[in-house]
């Protein structure tokens, strides 16, 4: 169940600030049922922070947090190879640049609305405060469908979003990157627009672009790989590591090809993909050339894996958490595992838990998978490598560099190990050891409100 204007939040009495806030949220905020859910799960864990910090309750630092400091929304219009017109809407939630400029992703999908651009937006401020680097949060995006879509029509698409967008985007300002729905094709068409109206080759102003003109090596693995290092370090936080292991990862789109590509490099065996038709269940190990070359190079469909793989099985209209694991990586969309499906995985043996897509599970799965003791990170920390590695690309940009793979790569495992020990000693120092939850929200709900203390009333 998510969030409704009726909910309240859990332990709202342990501060006379939240409660009310919470309410203000849900009332300015109608029918965003995706911003309530995210603003609830990080404010109920904020009590002890704001008990023992009574300066970011007279400053009202949370108002001001959970406000955007700008919304966008715009028309897109575009004509399709037919001819024929079509309206969509664009998206541009800047949320927070007391960091540093607007960090986010695009997303090109029929769900999104203003509610889940501005979910993802908030919980763009602390991933990318968890970090470590000088980069704020935003996000933004459109209700386009790029499915079945031709190349042409996809980009008169882009071209049409960045006419518009444009003129809020900059180096220093708003910086987007890929996200659903938008990777190299879509943000190369959108550089190319960017680039034709501001007669500028400004690199740093998009990230996730081709390596030949300003991308970054490792940007592609970034949020996979990512994903599956912070896995590693809670499970070595509790005496074990990802080798031997047996994981079942939802989605097969670049996070899930990433996360499995990581996994079994350290030694484990995926047995599960999925996407919006079922799942596959591969008891031999997920064959990632095979499934690179359906989903990368063909856009197909998993189904097609089972057809031509023996020893997977297809099955149709169902979510891969019934399947045994020893860790489950949910990797598809937002609210996709529900309480039975983390019920299922307790009874099933499952050690570790860690959102490889935003927000993928349910706020009443997650305590009971905390409640049995199991390891579970949260996306704003376990997906942080993705927008880490973009603000490595804005490095490499700024100081006209490219950095090897191996090397990239190093610098993605230092902030991600970094990311862990920040949410697992900021949780013990608040008095809930081993809730990543807990430690993630105050860690950078922590950065985010010094800093706005020391710039003032903005």
């Amino acid at each position: 169940m998510q969030a409704t204007p009726d909910s309240a939040v859990p332990h709202a009495a342990e501060n006379r600030v939240i409660e009310p806030l919470y309410a203000e949220i849900l009332r300015r905020n109608q029918g965003e049922k995706e911003f309530h859910q995210a603003v609830r799960e990080v404010l109920e864990t904020l009590g002890p922070v704001l008990a023992q910090r009574p300066e970011f309750v007279d400053a009202r630092i949370i108002e001001r947090i959970c406000e955007p400091e700008r919304q966008l929304i715009f028309r897109v219009p575009w004509s399709d190879d037919s001819g024929d017109i079509h309206v969509n809407r664009g998206f541009r939630v800047e949320f927070s640049s007391t960091l540093g400029p607007y960090k986010g992703g695009l997303r090109f999908h029929p769900s999104v609305n203003l509610g889940i651009v501005k979910f993802l937006g908030f919980e763009q401020i602390f991933k990318n405060a968890l970090t470590g680097m000088p980069i704020g949060g935003g996000k933004g995006g459109s209700d386009f469908d790029p499915k079945g879509r031709s190349d042409a029509e996809i980009m008169r698409f882009c071209q049409s979003f960045m006419t518009e967008l444009h003129r809020h985007l900059g180096e220093y300002t708003d910086v987007p990157a890929g996200d659903i729905g938008v990777g190299g094709r879509e943000i190369g068409y959108l550089f190319g627009q960017y680039k034709r109206i501001t007669n500028r080759f400004e690199s740093g102003v998009l990230t996730g672009k081709g390596l030949g003109w300003g991308g970054a090596l490792v940007r592609t693995e970034a949020t996979g790989y990512g994903c599956v290092m912070f896995t590693a370090e809670m499970l070595r936080s509790r005496g074990e590591s990802l080798d031997g292991q047996r994981i079942a990862v939802s989605g097969s789109g670049n996070v899930a090809i990433y996360a499995i590509e990581k996994a079994q490099q350290l030694g484990a065996t995926v047995v599960t993909c999925s996407d919006s038709d079922g799942y596959v269940v591969d008891e031999k190990g997920i064959d990632l050339a095979l499934l690179k070359e359906i989903k990368e190079a063909g856009r197909g469909r998993v189904a097609e894996y089972a057809e031509r793989r023996a020893e997977a099985v297809f099955v149709p209209g169902a979510g891969v958490w019934d399947v045994p694991c020893d860790v489950a990586l949910p990797c598809a969309t937002q609210n996709e595992l529900h309480e039975a499906d983390a019920l299922t995985l307790v009874r099933n043996g499952v050690k570790a838990v860690a959102e490889g897509a935003n927000m993928p599970t349910t706020p009443e799965a997650v305590r009971v998978l905390q409640e049995a003791g199991v390891a579970f990170a949260p996306g704003k920390a376990a997906n942080a490598g993705g927008v880490a590695t973009s603000a490595l690309e804005m490095q490499q940009n700024a100081s006209r560099d490219s950095w090897t793979f191996a090397h990239t790569e190093e610098r993605l495992a230092e902030i991600m190990r970094h990311i862990h020990d920040s949410c697992y000693t900021t949780a013990e120092r608040y008095g809930s050891p081993g809730n990543y939850v807990v430690g993630a929200n105050i860690a950078g709900f922590e950065l985010v409100a010094d800093a706005m203390l020391a710039q003032g009333l903005i």
